[in-house]
């Protein structure tokens, strides 16, 4: 199968492309900035296209000679993002109907058991995104993931780098009570390509999550014993949301519109329904949260688990010197952020 992938240079389109390359398909890889091929592995195994979904044109091109698409695309780092998905949902599905696409498969999120207009704008924009794609004529399928867990992932990281700056790990008591079930980056991919199969039972939204539900204090726990660093949590009585973001957007190097996307998103329970839950088609088990982390933490482990140099230097802690005199990794960790803060504001300047 011909395989239009729309956010190839992404994070998890930069590990599924070669596990499609791996399963006998062709690739033909799409970024909306100009392709950079070296800067993959995989990169001179696949055509390249330059797509900006926003642009109907550019989209028509993309998908006219293809079997099948997978929509990775998400604008959680900008400002406005809704409107921009939304526009690039209607491109692909219009699209992909007049070009004949067998199958489209789509990156979605775990939506919680609530009001829709209690949603997050994270959440309520992935949902509205998957409702106009699986308005489309082809066979459709919206994977929805919560935390997926693998180094460079968003919701790693942030984890990551709170977890190591702080000695005292505040949490709010509202956060104290959600539940989430993450799943690896593996298994996410993993389900992504079984979505691919011929004969694939995979249709409409299905939710794919790993065998552990856990609160989040425990989600920064399970980090915390995975990377053997002593670390105590306490509970915050009063932490307005936008209080909380704020303080996350400033303790970590992701943009801060998608920390505080994020941190709006955590209100709610992030679980799979019992009933529209992915089961592997191959009877392989599911990864749970402390293997996860493991793999995630293991320099040599697979391009799936571990940093790749195509990820965003955000997601990298860089210290040099902090290394080389082997400081403590709180240390680092704060030496990383403040270098990343100083030039963001030259940037500004």
């Amino acid at each position: 199968m011909r395989i239009l992938v729309l956010g190839a240079s992404g994070y998890v389109g930069s590990r599924l492309v070669p596990a499609l390359l791996d399963a006998g398909h062709d690739v033909v890889a799409a970024s909306s900035s100009t392709p950079d091929p070296d800067r993959f592995s995989w990169g001179a195994q696949v055509d390249w296209v330059r797509c900006d979904v926003t642009d109907r044109a550019a989209v028509d091109a993309a998908v006219a000679d293809v079997d099948a698409v997978c929509y990775l695309v998400h604008s959680l780092s900008v400002r406005g993002f809704s409107e921009r998905d939304r526009i690039g949902a209607e491109n692909v599905r219009a699209a992909v109907d007049a070009a004949d696409v067998r199958r489209l498969v789509y990156l979605s999120g775990l939506v919680p058991d609530v009001p829709r207009d209690r949603l997050s704008a994270h959440i309520a924009s992935r949902l509205e995104v998957e409702e106009e794609l699986l308005r489309a004529d082809t066979s459709t399928v919206a994977l929805r993931a919560g935390v997926v867990i693998g180094a460079g992932s968003t919701s790693y990281e942030v984890i990551r780098q709170l977890a190591t700056l702080l000695l005292i790990q505040p949490v709010p008591l509202w956060l104290a009570r959600t539940r989430v079930q993450p799943i690896a980056v593996t298994d996410a991919v993993r389900a992504l390509v079984e979505a691919f199969d011929d004969g694939t039972t995979l249709e409409g939204a299905v939710d794919i999550g790993g065998p552990d539900v856990l609160r989040y204090p425990a989600l920064l726990g399970a980090y915390d014993r995975a990377a053997r660093m002593l670390r105590v949590r306490i509970p915050v009585l009063v932490a307005p949301e936008p209080i909380v973001a704020l303080a996350t957007a400033g303790l970590v190097q992701a943009p801060f519109h998608t920390v505080a996307a994020l941190v709006a998103s955590l209100r709610d329970d992030m679980v799979c329904r019992p009933d529209a839950t992915w089961v592997p088609a191959d009877g392989e088990p599911l990864l749970g949260v402390r293997e996860a982390m493991l793999r995630a933490l293991d320099p040599w482990g697979t391009d799936l688990e571990r940093p790749l140099p195509s990820d965003p230097a955000w997601t990298r802690t860089y210290a040099p010197l902090a290394e080389a005199l082997r400081a403590p990794r709180t240390v680092r960790a704060g030496v990383s952020l403040t270098r990343h803060r100083v030039r963001s504001l030259l940037r500004m300047a």
